[in-house]
């Protein structure tokens, strides 16, 4: 559990949090087309603002192990597999070899990063 709660993890596991509250803020409302766009829009803000209390905490401990490069390239690649899931589970959107291409090289390059 001590291993979970390091600075090295645990602002994964917060970047994975805040992740799944922003995508649902950016395109949770794409299933209600038909709401008025300033509904939408205030619904995301009140989604949002879940999503800061766990990515600046992630950012502010995972500084102490990782650079702010590395930092963010964690984020792309964590928003990237929220993004996936979500779309295919709640958008009911499927992935195509295109998507998952895509995805592999932005994972290849994040893997750069991290390279000494």
């Amino acid at each position: 559990m001590s291993q979970i709660l390091s600075p090295r993890f645990l602002p994964i596991l917060m970047l994975v949090a805040s992740n799944v509250f922003m995508t649902f803020a950016w395109y949770g409302h794409l299933k209600f087309k038909t709401s008025p766009i300033w509904i939408a829009v205030i619904a995301s803000w009140m989604i949002a603002f879940f999503e800061y209390w766990f990515a600046v905490p992630a950012n502010r401990i995972g500084s102490q192990i990782y650079s702010a490069a590395e930092l963010k390239t964690i984020q792309e690649v964590v928003t990237l597999t929220v993004f996936a899931v979500f779309s295919v589970f709640y958008l009911k959107e499927s992935l195509t070899w295109n998507h998952a291409i895509g995805f592999a090289l932005i994972a290849g390059g994040a893997a750069f990063i991290f390279k000494g």
